[in-house]
């Protein structure tokens, strides 16, 4: 007995042994070091406040810094393909949203990386809808008031989007089908953009997300008319929903959710997803990405198949939208 004891403990100390071992507690010691969090845009905007809100409690439950990088350019595409290229090893996580994982792949024929096939995602975490806003002396303030205006004029009625082929153009887009409105849809260079146009009575209406328009909405420079969700918000109860006026489930959302690269192991991405919801859960970080106008994730979309559906039928929805605007790939 002492005698395979000795062989035992013998065979544990070959480096073949030592190998074969270190997978599993690497497992159990992860993580190891910090963990980025790549957001593909400049610093200061929604997708950037929101994360950078949540990543501190993110490291305390983690127990190693969590680091928010910017790598913006391309739409979005510098910062994607960064994490796609990176190790899987949950160390390197993405911070996507509709534009490189839904709109882009619609709208360009030659991408460096494949959503579908190059991540796994982790979970949802924000919503952001977008709202139909009116200058102050519009004729029409109310959402049914300003769908019958713009279907009298098919394709008098400006609305500003923040460029081609974004999400809130392809609201636009469905918004018209489902009502007739026959919106003329304007692109301008980003969201908020056209606020100048609007304020000055040059531009009468804007599809814009919230986070941008709500200031303006609550000073009463601006007004909210519309919002692309199921239904009204209670912390808005002036303004209508889209399905109000007979858009399905409100139309389009932005989304904003963590994944990892593509066979990463189960291990990282349940501690991340665990780390990530329990931020979210937070009363205190709740009311401060409410206030902004973001909605937290439903807990069900806080999972991995969860966030995997939402993609799914965002990809679906916006495919529509994109037909309807007869955009092509370029």
């Amino acid at each position: 007995m002492q005698i395979a004891r000795r062989g035992l403990a013998a065979l544990m100390l070959t480096p073949l042994a030592q190998r074969l071992a270190r997978p599993a507690l690497a497992q159990s010691a992860w993580p190891e070091r910090p963990i980025r969090l790549v957001v593909p845009f400049g610093a200061g905007g929604n997708l950037d406040t929101l994360i950078r809100i949540v990543s501190p409690s993110m490291s305390q439950r983690l127990g190693q810094p969590v680091v928010v990088e910017n790598r913006p350019g391309a739409g979005g595409n510098l910062g994607t393909e960064n994490v796609a290229r990176a190790a899987p090893d949950g160390y390197s996580i993405l911070v996507g949203s509709n534009g490189a994982l839904v709109n882009n792949p619609l709208l360009m024929a030659r991408l460096p990386f494949d959503p579908a096939r190059d991540f796994a995602p982790i979970g949802l975490g924000f919503r952001t809808p977008n709202v139909l806003v009116v200058a102050p002396r519009f004729p029409a303030q109310t959402l049914p008031d300003f769908v019958a205006y713009a279907k009298a004029r098919p394709g008098q009625v400006a609305c500003a989007s923040a460029g081609t082929g974004t999400t809130n153009h392809l609201l636009i887009e469905l918004l018209n089908a489902a009502t007739g409105a026959g919106l003329l849809h304007v692109p301008y260079r980003s969201s908020g953009a056209a606020t100048p146009d609007m304020l000055s009575g040059a531009l009468a209406s804007s599809m814009d997300q919230i986070t941008t328009a709500l200031p303006q909405h609550r000073d009463g420079a601006l007004k909210m008319i519309g919002i692309g969700l199921p239904e009204r918000l209670a912390s808005l109860p002036e303004v209508a929903s889209f399905a109000e006026v007979g858009l399905e489930n409100g139309g389009l959302t932005s989304f904003i959710g963590l994944l990892a690269p593509a066979g990463t192991p189960a291990g990282p991405i349940a501690k991340i997803q665990a780390a990530f919801s329990a931020a979210l859960a937070d009363p205190a970080l709740r009311q401060r990405i409410e206030a902004i106008g973001n909605l937290i994730a439903k807990p069900e979309e806080q999972t991995p198949e969860g966030f995997n559906r939402v993609i799914e039928s965002e990809r679906i929805l916006s495919r529509r939208a994109v037909q309807l605007a007869g955009l092509k790939p370029e």
